[in-house]
């Protein structure tokens, strides 16, 4: 399979092993985390990935000017580091205590948050480096894209299964261990040396970081729009599967069939598998001229997918019928989600140049935690207000309405 060429390159390899490992990781958190905290706080919850968001917000701002200058293999292996040390010292107090600290716990959001920050630009203003053809990007970002996918697939699904022998606090002992096998690999990993001016902090490169991602993209229109969208659809998604979902399934499948945190885990595992198989389609193949028709069409079916989780859960009354048809549709969205996100990373790395990328991918991490944390703000209020799927059909139209503006803006876009 093309995607799967540029596994040939030693460098490639590395790194894709080192994400193998700590994103299978992050979504034991993830799905963990987020039921836990629902199932304590009700609607309530929403507010943690709020605080996630503005930390890291925070960082991608502030901290850029320096990340900037810094070599991109270290900063890495630095993020993971941090991210094993707070997790064992979590799990260490977990164990010795019965529970954790809630001042341990309110540390360990804020360095894995704060990490995630510092690693991701540095992978994308790497991965270039990684492959000697651009035509490979593609496949590049497909492979590296697929071990999220593959993780959100593996991950929950782990959890419904085997959720119900091992303790909560050991699915953040096999993340810590996770992130220290990332860290060696990325350690092994050899790029070509660059050489990068002292930090000096002061307030022009401050102001340069800030904007300087964002004129970078705004430099192609398509790309703008994007970017302009990305906010709205990564609080609708976070409101939709962190919040809303978990929600729907305490007040309409755990009564009619469902069994909690494992349906939970099996649906997250097959919206999963939707976006596992778009992967591996969009991956093999090279990115059309016009590819504003497949990123918008990933959208509505993003959209059209949320909509009908919404629908199933109240229109469906027998009730094993409903938990189907709430997964066919969580899958579903699934499958758009890569025919949205492989183009765009793609096209980045292609019309940006490449000293502007990790700037311009740290635009779009503002952009897109500035819309996790208003997004994640307004959930808990609209879902105590309106209730959970009244905001699945909301999420749902915005995703609608954003593909159709596109389309109408964009279609003959060529590259």
């Amino acid at each position: 399979m093309r995607i799967l060429a540029p596994l040939r390159r030693r460098s490639v390899a590395l790194v894709w092993s080192a994400l193998a490992f700590s994103a299978l990781g992050d979504q034991f958190n993830l799905v963990v985390l987020t039921w836990v905290a629902v199932d304590t706080l009700g609607p309530k919850a929403g507010y943690l990935s709020a605080a996630k968001a503005a930390i890291i917000l925070v960082v991608a701002l502030v901290g850029g000017t320096v990340a900037n200058r810094w070599d991109s293999r270290r900063t890495m292996v630095g993020a993971d580091l941090c991210r094993c040390f707070i997790l064992l010292a979590l799990v260490a107090a977990w164990l010795a205590r019965g529970q954790p600290d809630p001042w341990l716990l309110v540390a360990t959001i804020v360095v894995l948050a704060t990490a995630e920050a510092f690693f991701v630009p540095a992978l994308q203003s790497t991965l270039p480096a990684l492959v000697e053809h651009p035509q490979l990007l593609v496949a590049t970002n497909g492979l590296f894209d697929a071990t999220d996918r593959l993780a959100r697939l593996l991950g929950p699904g782990l959890v419904a299964v085997v959720g119900a022998l091992v303790a909560p606090v050991h699915f953040f002992t096999m993340d810590a261990v996770s992130f220290l096998i990332s860290a060696v690999a990325v350690g092994a990993l050899r790029l070509p040396h660059e050489r990068r001016a002292p930090v000096t902090a002061d307030r022009t490169s401050f102001r340069k970081n800030i904007v300087g991602g964002f004129h970078a993209v705004r430099r192609e229109p398509f790309l703008g729009y994007l970017l302009s969208v990305t906010g709205l659809i990564n609080g609708a998604w976070y409101a939709v599967f962190l919040l809303a979902l978990p929600l729907a399934i305490s007040n309409y499948l755990a009564s009619s069939g469902g069994i909690g945190l494992g349906t939970y885990g099996f649906i997250f595992s097959c919206y999963g598998a939707g976006n596992l198989a778009a992967n591996l389609t969009v991956g093999s193949r090279l990115l059309p001229k016009r590819p504003a028709g497949l990123i918008f069409l990933g959208t509505c079916l993003c959209g059209a997918g949320i909509i009908l989780m919404a629908l199933a859960c109240t229109l469906i009354t027998t009730p094993y019928l409903r938990v189907l048809g709430v997964t066919l549709s969580a899958a579903m969205s699934g499958f758009g989600a890569p025919l949205k996100d492989l183009p765009f990373a793609t096209l980045r790395q292609l019309l940006i140049p490449s000293a502007d990328i990790a700037p311009a991918m740290r635009a779009y991490l503002v952009v897109a935690y500035a819309g996790l944390l208003i997004g994640m703000l307004l959930a808990p209020l609209a879902s105590t207000a309106f209730g959970s799927i009244d905001v699945m059909l909301l999420a749902g139209a915005i995703y609608l309405m954003i593909a159709v503006v596109g389309w109408l803006r964009f279609s003959d876009h060529q590259i």
